[in-house]
């Protein structure tokens, strides 16, 4: 696989400073230090640095995660506060990507941080996504996510999407490229979502609201997702949806197949 292949670029030794950051990963039998060495080297690409990206860029760069990529346009308002984590007050009317790359110098210096300040549209993403091995989608519409989507596709990179609303959230990961031990292939993001929603169907989290703590859960998960992938412990959601809903404390995960292939791109 393209992105296997990637991933087993050579990586510089682990420093003392490193070993010691990271002891509690190596010394779990499942990560050790072969795994933490895969997350070095690793290029991971984050779309959107709010509320989803900014508990998975901290839990990612605090795991040690060697290159972080950060795509989006947007400047940091005060409203943004109760819930993307990764700005500070101060922080309000700087770019997201500046702001974000700064705080994570902070939290971990071993780790590099590339900012991307654009929009991701379907004409750009594929030459975007390629430069990295691990996709997370933490973008707030569904055109963004249907061009993230089909460039992980036609790049052979995995993806791990996630989305909120108010007091709900879903999350998944999509290897289509890539079939099951039956030999089918796994589903794509069209498989599961066909057509998106028409305009004004799905409000904006300024017209809904959304409860802050939500995209602290669903940011985390899918950072364990995407470290899972990396170093290759555990069960990715590949082909399973998970949702979870906050004010009945209830996760709910349920299986999706792939379509015929006139709906896979």
């Amino acid at each position: 696989m393209l992105y296997a292949r990637a991933m087993n670029r050579p990586a510089d030794p682990l420093s003392p400073e490193e070993l010691e950051r990271y002891a509690r990963h190596i010394v779990l039998p499942e990560v050790g230090g072969a795994g933490q060495q895969k997350l070095k080297r690793a290029r991971v690409l984050v779309i959107g640095a709010g509320g989803l990206g900014a508990p998975l860029l901290h839990y990612l760069a605090a795991a040690g995660v060697g290159t972080l990529g950060i795509v989006d346009d947007d400047t940091v308002s005060l409203s943004n506060l109760q819930r993307q984590v990764i700005h500070d007050t101060a922080s309000v009317g700087q770019a997201k990507v500046d702001s974000a790359r700064a705080a994570l110098a902070r939290l971990n210096p071993h780790v590099a941080v590339v900012g991307h300040r654009q929009r991701l549209d379907a004409a750009g993403a594929p030459a975007l996504v390629a430069g990295y091995d691990v996709v997370a989608d933490g973008s707030d519409n569904f055109a963004t996510r249907y061009a993230v989507a089909d460039a992980c596709q036609a790049m052979e990179r995995p993806l791990v999407t996630a989305a909120v609303g108010r007091f709900d959230g879903t999350l998944t990961v999509l290897k289509p490229f890539e079939r099951d031990a039956d030999g089918a292939p796994y589903p794509s993001y069209r498989d599961l979502f066909p057509e998106p929603p028409p305009d004004g169907l799905v409000p904006s989290c300024a017209e809904a609201g959304i409860l802050g703590a939500l995209t602290g859960v669903l940011g985390s998960l899918q950072a364990m997702e995407v470290i899972k992938l990396v170093t290759g412990i555990g069960e990715p959601l590949v082909g399973r949806l998970m949702m979870y809903d906050a004010l009945g404390a209830r996760f709910e995960t349920v299986r999706y197949r792939a379509g015929p292939p006139r709906q896979r791109r």
